[in-house]
């Protein structure tokens, strides 16, 4: 039987209104609360008994419940978790025709917490809630029971897992070899599972690189905070003149190289470079590009580094917009769910006025459905991005 966790008077509303996170405030704190593991199982009720589910329980995290199942007798097993996974693969299967995809985007699939990507025959998951990571072995039979999987990775070096008081861990749960591909737009694309950014790829950008690529035919494209290269080599393969691709590290742009090699793609080049230099640097070029893309880590990784954040977007949105060629495009984005879409937007008009820029919004765009927002969770819808053309 699960331990009970009771809310203090006047909490609760937002559970009821479908919220699927408790806060340790919310809380009629015991000191038998505060004793219980990390990540275990319990039944939440309102200060007055009514109940509200089943919940993964964290006395060391500032989210210290994220509700499971709305059952307060739910029994959270390998049957349970199966279940929620094929919940999650079966609306994959009606999106895309390909097994390349998030799998899992956490709470907007009813499992807290759980990030699982698939490469095909591989899946990178990383549990960034203590529950989850005690679920781990189940989560694996279940992926194992329910995919044609040769290995499944581990990637749990988030820094939300410090939060949950998590170590940081990256390594194989499954099979002997972590190699595996991306195949999008007719492109194949070698990824690095065990060292490479987050899990690897960067799928919820994937319609954007769709409507970007569809602009190329021809173009001259500069692909800032290239990465490995997603967006611009989606360019080069679509038609583009040329593609010119930025990025600080040495190791991004190597694997970028040998996809587009791989690809049989040329007119493609690379700059081991700041991104805030490089623009400048190409402006005092007088370079100018048909296409122009930003797509940058998170500048605002904290609520107290949201006013500097968005700061950094507008001088993002300026330098960019100066090497836009007239009648150009400019792709921008912001993964950094404190930089709410309304500020971030203002930012990027402000840095096109003060380039002396007039433009026309052409999309106004997010993660694709693959990532799903949960309508209670605002954080969830992280990625904002917009399409310019710039005159």
């Amino acid at each position: 039987m699960k331990p009970t966790i009771r809310l203090a008077a006047g909490q609760g509303r937002r559970l009821r209104d479908g919220a699927p996170w408790v806060f340790s405030n919310e809380i009629a704190m015991k000191p038998e609360y505060r004793r219980m593991e990390p990540g275990g199982l319990v039944a939440l009720e309102d200060s007055n008994g009514a109940a509200f589910g089943t919940a993964m329980y964290n006395p060391h995290s500032l989210i210290a419940a994220r509700t499971l199942d709305r059952d307060p007798d739910a029994a959270v097993d390998f049957a349970w978790v199966r279940a929620r996974l094929g919940e999650a693969a079966a609306l994959r299967g009606r999106l895309y025709d390909s097994p390349f995809h998030r799998l899992v985007h956490a709470e907007a699939d009813r499992l807290p917490g759980l990030i699982i990507d698939r490469y095909d025959d591989v899946a990178v998951v990383q549990a960034n809630a203590a529950g989850m990571d005690r679920l781990t072995p189940l989560i694996l039979a279940a992926l194992l029971d329910l995919l044609p999987l040769r290995a499944v990775v581990a990637r749990n070096d988030s820094a939300a897992r410090r939060h949950e008081g998590l170590p940081e861990q990256v390594g194989l749960l499954h099979g002997a070899s972590a190699e595996a591909a991306v195949v999008e737009g007719g492109m194949r694309f070698p990824v690095d599972l065990l060292a490479g950014q987050k899990t690897g790829w960067f799928f919820d950008q994937r319609e954007n690189r769709d409507r970007v690529a569809a602009l190329a035919s021809g173009a001259r494209v500069l692909d800032v905070f290239a990465h490995t290269g997603g967006f611009g080599l989606r360019c080069a393969a679509a038609g583009a003149a040329s593609v010119m691709l930025v990025d600080s590290s040495a190791p991004a742009l190597e694997r970028a190289m040998e996809a587009a090699a791989l690809n049989g793609l040329a007119r493609v080049g690379i700059r081991r470079e700041d991104a805030f230099e490089a623009l400048a640097a190409l402006a005092e070029a007088g370079e100018r590009f048909d296409i122009v893309i930003c797509d940058p880590p998170a500048f605002a990784k904290s609520r107290k580094d949201a006013p500097a954040g968005l700061r950094a977007y507008g001088r993002l949105a300026r330098l960019a917009a100066r090497i836009v060629a007239p009648g150009g495009f400019l792709f921008t984005a912001s993964c950094s769910h404190h930089a709410p879409l309304d500020a971030w937007a203002a930012q990027v008009a402000l840095g096109l006025a003060r380039a002396r820029r007039e433009a026309r919004i052409l999309a106004t765009t997010g993660a694709g459905p693959d990532h799903p927002v949960h309508p209670q969770l605002p954080e969830t819808a992280y990625l904002k991005a917009q399409l310019l053309q710039l005159f």
